[in-house]
Parts: structure tokens; C-alpha cells; sequence
């Protein structure tokens, strides 16, 4: 999809997923403001970005289990553009461990609050700037641990808790927020592979049912749903899995 003329926030965009969504941004013509739990981590995609582009790109840090910083990237984004077109709520925190034991406290904590607090805190501090936008988009990179009964991820319980929250703030905001026009869109994906989904020499039409899910066949979903018309709302994305 040409997302020339669109503006653009990527959360968690120092890696995976969140950097490829930022070049692609770039390379179709977006405005791009990307986050990262480190300003450096952001400032690298940033750099990335127009390097590879030459796009308008801003760089942010954005700790997600942090309320502060949130509220400080949302001004920080508004004091910049009047309204955001696309809000890209990858950031969170994985925590690996099948044992309640295999993690402390704070990290658990600082899992659920990242993951789930934390994209609550975030629509609720750009949905005026997507409100101000003629057509709006919430995309949410939740996660397959999130579906009932998923089990085959080894991440600790707290990651599947935050996953879970995440997945029914989406279900309900996609029901109230579908009156002003503005669509919710999530993703359910296994665990797939980095990568460079961007590189020249992938190649789509090579790809089997055998090989690993990829951030770059994750994105293609993204961009088919931004790609619909306006009274097209897709809610969600549920992937097979072996």
C-alpha cells in the first residue's frame, strides 16, 4: 500500500516488525515518528529510514510500562503534525519462562504494564490526533498466545496475561471507535522470523507452507487491511499454525 502523504507512529520500531513497518513507511512517502524503549534503539531505525529513503522520519524514546513517557511521546508527536493516520502499537515486552518462577516480580510487572497498559496509554494519548485524521487506522501486534487455549508458546504466563488484555481492549475499542470511521485492526501471528524483511532479494512468490512465518508476510497483512475501503473494517488476523 502507498502510504505517501500519511503520518505514521511505530511503537517498539527498534527491531523486528516495528523497523520494518517504519522503512516501508518511508519508502512509500509517510511522515514517520518511530519509538523505542531507548532513544538510541529509535534513533537507529530513524537513521535507517532515511538513509534507505530519504523520508521525513522523528525519532522518540517510549518506555510503554512507563505512564510518563507515553504522555510525553504523544506531545512530543502532537507539538510536530495535527493528526496521525496510522498507529502501529507494536511495542511490548516478551518474557520468556513456562514457570511462574522463571521471572521476578518487577519483570513481570514491567511485562503486563508494557504490554498492556501500555497500548491502552497509548491510543488514549494519540486518539485525539487520530480523531483529527479523515480516515484513521489502530493497527495492534498482539500475538497468537493471546487466542483461547493457545498453548504452544513457551513465553512466561505473564506475556500471555498482557497479550490477553491487549487482545480485549482492541475487541471493544474496534466496537466503539467504528461510529467515527476509526478502524482497529490486530494480528494473532506465531512466532516469526526478523530477518531483513525488507531486502531486495526476498522473495515472495518462493515462500512454501513449509517455511517459518514471516515479519515481512506479517506486514503484507498489515498493508492489504490499510489498503480497503474506508467502510471495509477488518478486525483481525488469526494465522494456521502446525
Amino acid at each position: 500500500m502507498d502510504l505517501a502523504g500519511k503520518t505514521v507512529v511505530v511503537t517498539g520500531a527498534g527491531r523486528g516488525f516495528g523497523r520494518a513497518f517504519a522503512l516501508h513507511a518511508g519508502r512509500t512517502g509517510a511522515h514517520v515518528f518511530v519509538s523505542a524503549r531507548t532513544l538510541a534503539g529509535a534513533r537507529k531505525t530513524a537513521d535507517e529510514v532515511a538513509a534507505d529513503s530519504g523520508a521525513h522520519v522523528e525519532a522518540f524514546a517510549c518506555d510503554l510500562a512507563d505512564p510518563a513517557t507515553v504522555r510525553d511521546f504523544a506531545a512530543q508527536v502532537a507539538a510536530h503534525t495535527p493528526s496521525v493516520d496510522v498507529l502501529i502499537n507494536n511495542g511490548a515486552r516478551y518474557l520468556a519462562g513456562p514457570d511462574l518462577w522463571d521471572a521476578d516480580d518487577e519483570a513481570i510487572t514491567d511485562t503486563v504494564a508494557s504490554g498492556a497498559t501500555g497500548t491502552l496509554l497509548t491510543v488514549k494519548h494519540f486518539l485525539p490526533l487520530l480523531r483529527a485524521s479523515e480516515g484513521a487506522d489502530v493497527v495492534n501486534l498482539v500475538s497468537s498466545a493471546a487466542e483461547p487455549r493457545n498453548h504452544r508458546s513457551q513465553a512466561h504466563p505473564a506475556f500471555y496475561a498482557a497479550k490477553a488484555a491487549q487482545a480485549g481492549f482492541a475487541d471493544v475499542l474496534s466496537h466503539r471507535l467504528r461510529p467515527e470511521g476509526i478502524r482497529v485492526i490486530s494480528l494473532y501471528p506465531p512466532d516469526f522470523t526478523d530477518g531483513d524483511p525488507l531486502h531486495a532479494t526476498w522473495d515472495q512468490a518462493s515462500r512454501t507452507a513449509d517455511d517459518p512465518l514471516t515479519a515481512r508476510s506479517v506486514l503484507d497483512c498489515v498493508l492489504f487491511a490499510l489498503g480497503q475501503p474506508r467502510d471495509c473494517f477488518i478486525r483481525s488476523f488469526h494465522f494456521e499454525q502446525l
